[in-house]
């Protein structure tokens, strides 16, 4: 292994980062095809989505996950947030109708579906679909926001590309939808609002759509990735967003995802340079390009400090980009775990946003079957790092580093990434 890694120019993993355990695909879920994407988490359950559904696990011992339920249910990305009993699947490709039984369908039919898919997991061994609401041009990820009495949430639903012969996604489509999902009654979930974002596009890049926002409910805030351009929007009214600032930036090609710090005071923006298919890592692309980009919010502005890369080159064979992270909580630092499809996993420091630092990394072997293949996501959650490896499965990571230990100490009861809390 380590002989293929060198010829890649990988190292395996920095010497406090280890691999504490592996879940491979199985099922339905083998196939090449099926890709595993996003994670969330709630106690000791562990869900993970698939193009082909999702799987939930018992991660109670981190060292021995166990699948607890596999559910068939096909839909591009299928990215998976968690509340309560409720769990919430985006689809973002043209199916023939909303049940898990659909085929693909054609986007210029308008009886396709894609949008939201609900499943009541009171009983995690056998999650029961409950309810689909249909999105204009469908959903490539949504972000879950609770409202302020408690009774409802809101899925803020990102979604871009749009075209003039597309059935439910014609242009400009510059904005988002919002569905409301009453906890008490969750198949009364519908589409409340649809806010544009970017009236007359005027300022900045063009978009169509966002592909990522996360939110900081505390502090009625949300970044977004809007394509062109990263935004901060005010949510305070959470069924009227409003775009308080955006910035673009030559460097990057596709705003992708944004994070938080733990204060809410900096904003980690990154690039997926060639759509997650290409290999940017490389010498040739360099460190500003298929990175993070690491903002301050100084008087509502954003304001660029840094980019981030990981430091070591990949062969342009092999598919790396910035993708999914999340902090680790420690108090008095910023710090991000990050997925960068074969590029592996990596642990950074941005408590100085204008020289962020790698703490440390793991990555496998590359993979010799399909182009697409490494982690699609990689969060910190209780004491581990968990990874959604796209080809190989579920990977339990353990850092041992004396300024990411003192996270171990923080207990959450739920992750989902794009919806932040203060530590």
């Amino acid at each position: 292994m380590a002989a293929t890694l060198a010829l890649a120019g990988l190292a395996p993993a920095s010497p406090r980062v280890s691999l504490v355990a592996n879940v491979p695909k199985q099922g339905p879920f083998a196939g090449e095809a099926a890709y595993n994407t996003d994670l969330a988490f709630q106690g000791r359950y562990a869900y993970q989505g698939n193009y082909n559904g999702f799987t939930v696990y018992d991660i109670k011992d981190p060292a021995k996950p166990r699948v607890v339920s596999r559910v068939s249910c096909p839909g591009a990305q299928n990215d998976v947030s968690v509340t309560g009993k409720l769990l919430f699947l985006s689809v973002d490709e043209s199916r023939s109708g909303d049940s898990c039984s659909s085929k693909y369908g054609s986007p210029t039919d308008k009886g396709s579906w894609e949008g939201i898919r609900i499943f009541d997991i009171s009983d995690k061994a056998r999650p029961k679909y409950i309810k689909a609401v249909k999105t204009d041009c469908g959903s490539h990820t949504h972000t879950l926001v609770p409202d302020k009495s408690g009774k409802s949430v809101y899925l803020y639903v990102s979604s871009y590309g749009p075209g003039s012969i597309l059935a439910g996604c014609k242009p400009p489509h510059d904005k988002i939808s919002i569905v409301k999902v009453p906890l008490d009654k969750p198949t009364a979930a519908k589409v409340v609002a649809t806010p544009v974002l970017f009236p007359g596009q005027t300022g900045g890049s063009a978009t169509s759509g966002c592909h990522d926002i996360t939110v900081y409910p505390a502090k009625d805030l949300a970044a977004g990735a809007c394509m062109g351009d990263g935004v901060l929007l005010d949510i305070s009214d959470r069924e009227r967003p409003k775009v308080t600032t955006r910035v673009s930036d030559p460097n990057f090609a596709f705003w992708h995802s944004a994070t938080f710090n733990n204060a809410g005071t900096k904003v980690v923006f990154t690039d997926e340079l060639g759509g997650g298919a290409a290999g940017v890592c490389d010498a040739a692309t360099g460190p500003s390009r298929g990175a993070d980009a690491i903002y301050d919010i100084q008087d509502g502005e954003l304001v660029k400090q840094a980019y981030f890369k990981i430091p070591r080159h990949l062969s342009g064979r092999y598919n790396c980009v910035a993708h999914n992270g999340s902090l680790l909580p420690v108090k008095g630092r910023d710090i991000m775990v990050q997925a960068w499809y074969q590029g592996g996993v990596s642990v950074f420091d941005f408590t100085d946003s204008a020289a962020p630092q790698e703490i440390g990394h793991y990555a496998r072997e590359p993979y010799k079957g399909r182009d697409i293949a490494g982690s699609w996501s990689a969060y910190y959650y209780n004491g581990h790092i968990y990874s959604s490896d796209i080809q190989m499965g579920l990977d339990v990571l353990r850092i041992d580093d004396p300024l990411t230990d003192p996270a171990k100490k923080v207990t959450l009861k739920v992750l989902n990434t794009q919806t932040q809390y203060g530590y």
